[in-house]
């Protein structure tokens, strides 16, 4: 199934499979409990049953949330990597911000000038 991509129509009522490698397609009707299942050569649409559909898409969306759970979880890390290295890079920063100060604060204070 992973290799296998899911599009969803919800407002619309259907779902889309596809396998590129396997070269097939499904479509989903859940308003008419019309499964489409499609190759190169042929498309064959059954009605079924309504709760052997509803099964079917709840696999469907089930995969679909866990999938997005994977690409939400992989957004989060890379964010929150961003995030430290940002931090860090801020505080090196602020450091050598810190240092040219003094620098500049001990050179003033040795150049008082006398009258």
């Amino acid at each position: 199934m992973s290799s296998t991509d899911i599009n969803v129509d919800e407002l619309g009522g259907k779902y889309y499979l596809s396998n590129e490698e396997q070269h097939f397609k499904v479509t989903i009707l859940s308003n008419d409990y019309v499964i489409r299942l499609t190759n190169t050569r042929d498309s064959v649409a059954e009605k079924y049953d309504k709760f052997f559909v509803e099964d079917v898409l709840k696999a469907v969306k089930e995969e679909k949330h866990r999938r997005m759970e994977l690409v939400y979880d992989s957004i989060t890390n890379s964010i929150e990597k961003m995030a430290e290295r940002l931090h860090n890079t801020l505080i090196e920063s602020n450091g050598q911000e810190n240092q040219k100060v003094r620098r500049l604060e001990t050179k003033q204070n040795n150049k008082k000038v006398n009258f």
